[in-house]
C-alpha cells in the first residue's frame, strides 16, 4: 500500500512538472507571437493600404464593362419576305446564333400600322388588314418562339414612334392628334418620305401609344420594347392649338417664333421626357423585367433637332439599354461620334451599343467599312446592332460566302443574354 502511495505521489509530481512546463511553453509561445505581431504591425498596415488602393483602381474599369454585351440586328419591313416564312426564319435565327448574335429587334409599329393582330388598332379603325405568315400564322409569335429556342432575345421595335404618313388611316381618321409647324403645315420629309407627327403632348396620343406597347408585351413573350429616334418631335413642330395653349398657360407667354429657342426646346423636350417616364412605369408594372430599350441619334442632334433628351432618360433611370445610331460612311466621323461624353456616361450605367449601317436597298455598304466600324466600337467596349437583317449578307455587294465569313469574325465567342421572365 505504501508502495502504491509512493507511486501515485511520484505520478502527481510528474504531472505537476509537466503541467508547469506546458504552461511555461504556452506563455512563451504567446509572448513570442505578440512580439512578432508587434514587429509586423506596420507592414500589415501598409499591405492593407495598398490593397485598398488596388481595389479602388480596378473599380472604374469594371464599371465600364457592359453587364450584357449587345449583339443585335434590326428586322424591318424590308425583311418581310423572311419574316413571313417559317423555314426562312428558322434559317435566319440559326445563322445568327452560329455567329454569336444574341438579340433581334423586329419592327412592330411602322407607317401608322402594327405588324401583328391588334385589337386596339382595329378598335381605333386604323388596321384594315393584318400581317400574316405564309401559313396564316402570327409572324411575331413565330419569330419569338424560334429565337428563344436558340437562346436569342427578341425586343419588338416601335420604329415610327410619333411619326405616320399623311395617307395612313391614323392620319386621316384622327387629324386632331397631329401637330403642326408655325406656318400651319403638318408634314416634314424623312428617310421614310413625307410624314406627319403625332402630338406627343396630347393625352389621347400618349394613351394610344401606351396601349399599343402594353398590348405587345401582354400578347407576346417579348423580352422588352424598343423606341428609336422617332420617339421625338422635330423642333419645327409644336405650334398646334393644344400645345400653344398649354405652353402659354404654364409660362404666361406664347411660344417663341424661333423654333430653336432654348427655353421652348427645353419645355417640349421635358414634356416628352415626362411621357417616357410614365411609359416606362406602365411597362414595368405590366412586365417588371422587360428591357426598356432606346436607339436614338447621337445626343447633340437628338436634343437640338428632335427634342429627344435621351441622356435625361438615362439619368432618371428609365432606360435599360442604349443603342446610338451612328450611320456614317466616313470612319473619322464615325469614331468622333463614338467618343461623345454622353455615350461614355451611359456605359457606366447600362449596356450600351452602336447602330451600324450594313446597307440600304439602293445604297449597299462594303464589308470593309462594316469591319472597320465594328472594330472601332468594340475597342471602346461598345456593343453592336446592325441595320438591317437583309443587308447583312442577302442583299450585299460581296458574294454570300465572303459576306458571311466577314460577319463570322465579329463575335468570336458566345455572349448570351439572360432571358426576361
Amino acid at each position: 500500500m505504501v508502495s502504491r502511495f509512493n507511486h501515485k505521489n511520484e505520478q502527481s509530481r510528474v504531472w505537476v512538472v509537466n503541467a508547469s512546463f506546458k504552461f511555461m511553453k504556452s506563455s512563451f509561445i504567446v509572448q513570442s507571437w505578440r512580439r512578432l505581431l508587434k514587429s509586423l504591425f506596420p507592414i500589415l498596415i501598409l499591405i492593407s493600404f495598398f490593397t485598398v488602393l488596388l481595389v479602388d483602381s480596378f473599380t472604374p474599369a469594371s464599371a465600364q464593362i457592359p453587364r450584357q454585351e449587345i449583339r443585335g440586328v434590326w428586322m424591318t419591313t424590308n425583311d418581310f419576305d423572311t419574316l413571313k416564312n417559317r423555314d426562312k426564319v428558322q434559317d435566319a435565327v440559326s445563322q445568327l446564333r452560329q455567329m454569336n448574335f444574341n438579340t433581334i429587334y423586329p419592327v412592330v409599329w411602322n407607317s401608322g400600322y402594327v405588324m401583328y393582330p391588334s385589337a386596339i388598332a382595329q378598335r381605333a379603325g386604323i388596321q384594315p388588314f393584318v400581317y400574316k405568315g405564309l401559313d396564316g400564322h402570327d409572324i411575331l409569335a413565330d419569330l419569338i418562339t424560334q429565337a428563344h429556342s436558340q437562346g436569342l432575345l427578341v425586343i419588338p421595335w416601335f420604329e415610327f414612334g410619333f411619326m405616320a404618313p399623311p395617307t395612313s388611316e391614323l392620319a386621316m381618321n384622327y387629324p386632331d392628334w397631329f401637330t403642326q409647324k408655325r406656318d400651319g403645315s403638318q408634314t416634314s420629309i424623312s428617310a421614310a418620305g413625307e410624314v406627319m407627327w403625332l402630338n406627343p403632348f396630347l393625352p389621347q396620343v400618349q394613351q394610344f401609344i401606351t396601349n399599343l406597347v402594353l398590348e405587345t408585351l401582354s400578347q407576346y413573350d417579348a423580352d422588352g420594347i424598343q423606341f428609336d429616334d422617332h420617339m421625338s418631335l422635330p423642333h419645327e413642330f409644336g405650334y398646334d392649338q393644344y400645345t400653344v395653349a398649354l405652353y402659354t398657360k404654364e409660362t404666361k407667354n406664347p411660344p417663341p417664333t424661333n423654333s430653336q429657342d432654348a427655353a421652348w426646346v427645353k419645355w417640349r423636350a421635358d414634356k416628352i421626357t415626362a411621357f417616357m417616364v410614365q411609359l416606362n412605369q406602365a411597362v414595368k408594372q405590366r412586365k417588371p423585367q422587360a428591357i426598356f430599350s432606346i436607339s436614338p441619334n447621337y445626343y447633340d442632334f437628338a436634343y437640338k433637332f428632335h427634342l429627344q433628351d435621351w441622356l435625361s432618360w438615362i439619368r432618371q433611370n428609365i432606360v435599360d439599354e442604349l443603342i446610338v445610331q451612328i450611320y456614317r460612311p466616313n470612319l473619322q466621323s464615325f469614331v468622333a461620334n463614338l467618343s461623345c461624353p454622353e455615350i461614355q456616361e451611359a456605359q457606366q450605367i447600362i449596356p450600351t451599343g452602336i447602330g451600324i449601317m450594313t446597307g440600304l436597298r439602293n445604297n449597299p455598304v462594303p464589308i470593309q467599312q462594316i469591319k472597320s466600324q465594328v472594330r472601332a466600337a468594340q475597342e471602346r467596349g461598345l456593343g453592336i446592332t446592325f441595320f438591317y437583317y437583309e443587308t447583312l449578307w442577302n442583299d450585299a455587294l460581296e458574294p454570300l460566302n465572303e459576306r458571311q465569313a466577314g460577319f463570322a469574325t465579329f463575335f468570336r465567342s458566345p455572349a448570351l443574354r439572360a432571358k426576361v421572365e
